[in-house]
């Protein structure tokens, strides 16, 4: 992640949170701790198989990392850089709306 446009980062972020079933298994490893996507499967209403095909797509995003454990299942674990430089190019945005609401509103009141 060093080094990649902190914008692309950003557009992977809200495209892989574009998704319910992608924002519940964040939430279930954010509340839960690492799990396989059995773990997952078992509190989620999402299907194994789809859960495994989430998780891929939030691996490639960098929202989760996968480890290797125990009789070769993998678990998942978050990854909070990526969110932290969407949280950043929010920031930039909201502060530049800021900037222009407030001259707007200085110009109505003028």
């Amino acid at each position: 992640m060093p080094g990649r446009d902190p914008e692309a980062v950003a557009e992977e972020v809200f495209a892989a949170l574009a998704d319910p079933s992608r924002r519940s298994i964040l939430a279930a490893l954010a509340s839960g701790g690492p799990a396989t996507a059995t773990d997952l499967a078992a509190v989620l209403p999402i299907t194994r198989q789809a859960i495994a095909k989430h998780l891929g797509l939030l691996t490639e995003a960098g929202l989760v990392i996968a480890e290797p454990g125990e009789r070769r299942r993998v678990r998942y674990r978050l990854q909070s850089a990526p969110i932290q430089v969407a949280q950043q190019f929010l920031a930039v945005l909201a502060r530049d709306w800021d900037s222009s609401l407030d001259a707007l509103r200085r110009r109505l009141e003028s």
